[in-house]
């Protein structure tokens, strides 16, 4: 039998779902345990699953020797206190974007995992998908490159209990939430994967009365190029993604996804560059972080620490221009 890395499940929602059923593709997953507040809802979970260790303790959970690692999926607020517990326990530690609340939790973050010799990855799933390596492979077809451009607005089904004032947690200040981190991330981790961190950052959104951004635009400055994202969870768009060039552009159908990717070149032809891609694509997530960890390597070369940190510098930056502040941007680090 070939060696399975056995994993324990933090947060019991939809995203976890999608990630279980994903990674249920990946030859080496097992799911071991899953970690909920609430005995009734971690017995609803594992019943679903067949997963057969069930704890409300988290720190019995990690001493217990059922899991290698864990996927955590929790609120954004619990994200950093949670992983460096589980690190300090020698897991290794798939976390769900974004990596944390800041970067002074991303940078504690990767200490423990240095500190502990264990992984510690971003569960940015865009930056793994085979679409994804395809643009950068071929990014040189269109010339040098002048401007990157990237919408993801979707009006949020939370947003009809928001007005009708019910604030549910993806509106909620308190668990580091709000459409920049839940949505827009998903605009500005690809251009920092594909050009490095920008030179200049010039943001604006609009804040709702709950202290959360409900949607935003960027202007990104680079030596040779722009970078532009507009992100929304109080309105919808089907607008793609685009990278322009001096000889052509490609053209991303949707910039989370990823299932459709053309180039469009200046003399008016047109190239299809899309390879086939799993539905369920939090697969390439999860493969990634599996082989790593059973070739014993403690850093993904792809979403990377370097990644990571930048990822959240930006953010940090674009919420300190509009204005908003977490409760965790005031605390000290557990």
């Amino acid at each position: 039998m070939k060696q399975k890395v056995r994993f324990g499940i933090i947060g019991t929602n939809i995203i976890t779902d999608q990630f279980i059923q994903a990674a249920s593709h990946c030859e080496a997953f097992e799911l071991s345990a899953v970690y909920s507040r609430t005995e009734a809802r971690g017995q609803a979970f594992a019943a679903k699953y067949g997963v057969k260790y069930i704890f409300t303790d988290l720190e019995e959970l990690l001493t217990s020797d059922v899991v290698d690692a864990m996927y955590i999926a929790s609120p954004n607020a619990l994200h950093a206190k949670q992983a460096i517990m589980c690190l300090n326990y020698q897991k290794h530690v798939l976390c769900e974007k974004p990596l944390a609340s800041n970067l002074k939790e991303v940078e504690a973050m990767i200490a423990a995992a240095k500190a502990n010799h264990v992984l510690l990855m971003e569960a940015m799933k865009t930056t793994l998908l085979p679409n994804f390596k395809v643009i950068q492979e071929q990014l040189s077809k269109i010339g040098t490159v002048r401007r990157y451009f990237a919408s993801f607005c979707q009006y949020s089904s939370r947003y009809d209990a928001y007005r009708a004032g019910t604030v549910l947690n993806a509106f909620n200040p308190e668990l580091s939430n709000g459409a920049l981190v839940d949505i827009g991330v998903y605009t500005i981790a690809p251009m920092i994967a594909l050009f490095g961190a920008p030179l200049a950052i010039k943001a604006s959104a609009y804040l709702l009365e709950s202290g959360v951004d409900g949607e935003g635009s960027v202007i990104f400055e680079y030596p040779q190029m722009q970078g532009t994202v507009m992100y929304s969870k109080i309105s919808n768009s089907s607008l793609p993604a685009e990278i322009q060039g001096e000889e052509g552009s490609i053209i991303i159908d949707r910039i989370n996804q990823m299932d459709q990717v053309t180039i469009h070149y200046r003399n008016g032809e047109v190239e299809e560059i899309t390879l086939p891609q799993v539905e369920q694509n939090m697969v390439y997530e999860a493969e990634e972080f599996i082989q790593l960890i059973l070739n014993q390597k403690h850093e993904s070369a792809v979403n990377s620490f370097k990644f990571s940190y930048e990822v959240m510098r930006v953010l940090d930056e674009v919420r300190s221009q509009i204005g908003l502040v977490y409760p965790a941007d005031l605390k000290e680090i557990d």
